[in-house]
């Protein structure tokens, strides 16, 4: 009897995960605890990735294009765009320690406001007319210029959150610094949506539509050429600055933060030195700090009407800049937590 109960013992500490164990099992899901995702928020991103599919399939079978490009291309960058970013917004409030029912309101007015910005792109594209910058006066454009007032709501509910989270540790270290970066990242990346109004071209002009109607159109994303573009799938511009180049980078800087911290959690499983949530927090802020500086170059070089794909040497120095700090400030970090564990 006594060597069956020995048995048993040592057959549940088999089956007992070490507390080492469960922490690095913690850390593969960024953030302890299994709160359900925000819903609308979910449903956004589903949406939006519906739509970034359906209109890639599109692109083959729909001839009509806008300013040479297909009048699909834009409903599937706002349709990933928001697959990406709202998805990252659902899974951030479901581990929001405080001030939940705040977070979760914020949450549902930018999945409203979200749903009806790209839902007015899509509307645009199908009619094959502009959605940005037109100022026909018709019913459609009338009405995709007035759900166009609500999107700087979008920036305001981001920016709330990231206020919200800065009182409150969500997860471990790393997983804090990653929503923190992130949404300030995300925040700065639809700032220079709004900044395009203020430096790119505002000259009133007129183009075809995609079944050759004249459109007034009055201002535009380019500096040096207002309706630039050129680039595959992106669209930007070839031919001066495109300040839509660091609207896209700041909008996903928390996605690539998010991808980081997996990356981090997985190796800590066969590296030591990288259970220590502190230095995989202090990996992610050097990796945001040159991420930022990337962000803020291509800023610098649209404003100069300097074109994505082709940087001058000041901005081949200046992007330079920006890899060498993150990765100076990384190696430090991984030397230090290596020699300690050592």
């Amino acid at each position: 009897m006594r060597r069956d109960g020995n048995l048993r013992s040592v057959g549940n500490m088999a089956e007992t995960p070490s507390a080492g164990t469960v922490d690095r099992a913690a850390g593969l899901m960024l953030t302890q605890g299994g709160r359900r995702w925000h819903r609308p928020l979910v449903a956004l991103g589903i949406a939006g990735g519906a739509v970034a599919l359906f209109s890639l399939a599109a692109i083959p079978f729909d001839d009509r294009t806008l300013l040479g490009d297909s009048v699909w291309l834009k409903p599937f960058k706002f349709g990933f765009a928001f697959f990406a970013y709202a998805l990252s917004l659902a899974w951030l409030l479901a581990h929001m320690t405080r001030r939940r029912r705040t977070g979760w309101a914020i949450g549902t007015v930018f999945a409203v406001v979200g749903l009806v910005d790209f839902t007015v792109v899509v509307a645009a594209a199908a009619a094959g007319t502009y959605s940005h910058f037109n100022t026909a006066d018709t019913p459609l454009n009338q009405a995709v210029q007035f759900a166009f007032d609500f999107v700087p709501l979008l920036f305001l509910t981001t920016a709330a959150i990231g206020v919200l989270t800065l009182f409150q540790r969500i997860g471990d270290r790393a997983v804090t610094a990653v929503i923190r970066w992130g949404l300030a990242l995300s925040s700065l990346g639809m700032a220079a949506a709004f900044f395009i109004l203020s430096v790119a071209e505002q000259s009133d002009r007129v183009r075809s539509d995609a079944d050759g109607d004249a459109i007034p159109l009055s201002g535009g994303h380019g500096v040096g050429d207002p309706d630039g573009n050129g680039m595959l799938l992106t669209g930007w511009s070839t031919t001066g600055g495109d300040l839509r180049v660091s609207h896209f980078i700041g909008l996903h800087g928390m996605q690539v933060l998010i991808g980081l911290a997996v990356l981090l959690s997985l190796l800590a499983l066969r590296r030591a030195w990288l259970r220590d949530d502190r230095v995989r927090a202090a990996i992610i802020r050097w990796a945001a700090l040159g991420y930022l500086g990337i962000f803020a170059t291509t800023v610098w070089q649209a404003v100069r009407g300097q074109a994505f794909t082709a940087p001058d040497n000041a901005t081949l120095i200046a992007f330079a800049a920006s890899v060498l700090v993150a990765v100076a400030g990384i190696t430090a970090t991984v030397h230090r937590a290596r020699a300690t564990t050592d």
